[in-house]
């Protein structure tokens, strides 16, 4: 029993750091080409993500572009206390995260469920090409995929608009202008847009079973709703959780594109979110404090998201970003 113990002390032994570090020197030694071929991601990702993060001062700052960076006096939070003092602040981050949760709620299962049935189907052609179709929609650019939208919900000469007109209806309410149509619009379109996309890498994960597991639960009597129940999703499932930190880790940046190219006077008070309030108050209005302080702020929240969500899947799953 003693020697047991101390065997098993010596293994939970933690390695010295400089044996760590001299393992490390000698694995990139051992594979420097791999490392050089790094090495350009690595300049790219610290010039436009990290070297920017120097003007992140001017959220603490009355910042003017004559003054500069440095010349700009230092004015602590006044600029976070003026966004949640204003009476947009709460209407801004409630639109953002109903919108966000919304996303996310719809979206996030159609990819799974759409992976799940093209694994089923057995015919290649018909696969192949029904990949093809799910797929096109992706790439779409948001500005043409709006002005599709605003064609087809026309209520004087769209689809909508034709339709409602064939019924007897004179005077079709405009659903692009309805405050209330406006979440729902957005919600289900990205859905029909980027679900046969995001399904990617969820088929490439079932692509990876081992088929000898299906003849054998087909062997044993398993429908193949029981082999989807018992072979397929926990494959997904640790995709699916990855995936969904990351989705949580991002939950208040919405696509600004979209939203602001269907924001109209009429659904305002819905469709202004963080984003939207950032570009407006930054690039129209001039105010850059008080719109690097906003968008401060929502990055933080999008970190400690990321970080809770990521530590409750590690202790309830042990899956986890690190």
């Amino acid at each position: 029993m003693m020697k047991f113990m101390s065997v098993k002390s010596v293994g939970k032994e933690r390695v010295p750091w400089s044996t760590r570090a001299l393992h490390t020197c000698r694995g990139i030694r051992r594979n420097w080409g791999l490392y050089l071929l790094l090495l350009p991601a690595l300049v790219l990702l610290f010039c436009f993500n990290y070297l920017p993060m120097y003007g992140v001062q001017i959220a603490f700052k009355d910042f003017t572009p004559s003054n500069g960076i440095e010349g700009s006096p230092w004015v602590g939070f006044a600029n976070f206390q003026t966004f949640f003092n204003s009476f947009q602040s709460k209407n801004l981050i409630w639109n953002t995260i109903t919108l966000s949760l919304y996303s996310l709620i719809a979206g996030f299962p159609f990819p799974i469920f759409l992976a799940l049935m093209m694994n089923q189907i057995r015919v290649k052609r018909f696969k192949q090409t029904l990949q093809v179709v799910t797929y096109l929609p992706h790439f779409i650019s948001t500005v043409v995929m709006v002005g599709i939208m605003l064609i087809l919900l026309s209520p004087s000469n769209g689809i909508y608009g034709n339709l409602a007109h064939a019924l007897g209806i004179q005077s079709p309410p405009n659903i692009m202008g309805q405050a209330g149509a406006f979440q729902h619009i957005y919600v289900w379109s990205d859905v029909w847009q980027h679900a046969g996309w995001d399904s990617i890498i969820y088929i490439a994960a079932l692509a990876a079973i081992d088929p000898t597991l299906y003849e054998a639960a087909t062997v044993d009597g398993a429908s193949k709703f029981q082999r989807l129940i018992y072979i397929d999703l926990p494959f997904l499932i640790p995709t699916a959780v990855i995936l969904l930190i990351m989705r949580a880790g991002n939950i208040m940046n919405l696509g600004f594109e979209k939203v602001y190219l269907m924001q109209n006077p009429l659904n305002t008070s819905i469709s202004e979110v963080i984003s939207t309030y950032v570009y407006k108050i930054g690039m129209i209005s001039n105010q850059y404090s008080l719109s690097a302080a906003v968008n401060l702020f929502n990055t933080i929240i999008n970190f400690v998201l990321l970080v809770l969500v990521n530590g409750v899947s590690k202790k309830l799953g042990d899956t986890s970003l690190w």
